[in-house]
């Protein structure tokens, strides 16, 4: 573990320099901990790939202080590092329908694949929960299958739908709501991505898995999603 002072009052813990499903374990442990541990002076935590951005509150402890109880808080997790997987695993129904797959055909051009193939592969796989950043709720899952491993479009979209599903490169992300963006777009989920009640407001943590659930039209329909644009 290492840590690193970003300014006054914001550092950063590092846990390693490789991105995988070690270091988001390790990553979920750690800000679990230090959440438990360290409530009365923190302020945020922004986990993200191998390292957690911890703030803190000036008036009830300093930079040493601060370092003296992570390290503590990581000395906690590495204790309990063995004691067995404490990800949840969260399903999400995807519709990879044309209407919502706009960028499906590509993906298919791309790796050589049909439509069915490509849905069977990014569908069958969980994915781990890396990161989550760019926009509220907007987590980062990998790895994405290496035959559909397709690039971020070269010009982004000004609006890509909320609630859709894309990839770019090793990754694959659902968009929380209506924003641009490069990914490829090849479905679409009806799920809100959005948790108002949790900590985070993100459905998923870094360090869940998640699976996705090919759906028909009329499920996406019936469980709340839209063919409009936005």
């Amino acid at each position: 573990m290492n840590i690193e002072s970003v300014n006054e009052n914001t550092c950063i813990v590092y846990f390693g320099d490789q991105i995988g499903d070690e270091s988001a374990r390790l990553v979920k442990l750690a800000t679990e901990s230090i959440r438990r541990s360290m409530a009365d002076v923190v302020i945020d935590l922004v986990p993200s790939y191998t390292s957690v951005l911890v703030s803190y509150d000036l008036e009830r402890i300093d930079r040493l202080g601060v370092a003296r109880r992570l390290r503590v808080a990581a000395e906690q997790v590495e204790d309990g590092a063995n004691t067995g997987d404490t990800s949840r695993t969260v399903e999400l129904p995807v519709y990879y329908g044309s209407e919502v797959g706009l960028d499906l055909d590509a993906v298919c051009d791309f790796s050589g694949l049909s439509a069915e193939e490509v849905i069977d592969i990014h569908s069958r796989q969980s994915y781990q929960v890396y990161a989550i950043g760019f926009a509220p709720g907007f987590a980062y899952l990998g790895s994405t299958d290496k035959r559909i491993a397709i690039p971020r479009k070269s010009t982004p979209r000004l609006k890509v739908p909320t609630g859709s599903v894309g990839i770019a490169g090793t990754q694959t992300a659902i968009y929380p709501s209506t924003t641009p963006g490069g990914w490829q777009i090849i479905g679409r989920t009806p799920q809100k991505m959005i948790d108002w009640d949790s900590e985070s407001l993100a459905l998923v943590q870094v360090g869940d898995q998640v699976r996705f659930r090919p759906i028909d039209r009329q499920e996406f329909l019936d469980l709340g999603g839209s063919l409009d644009e936005s």
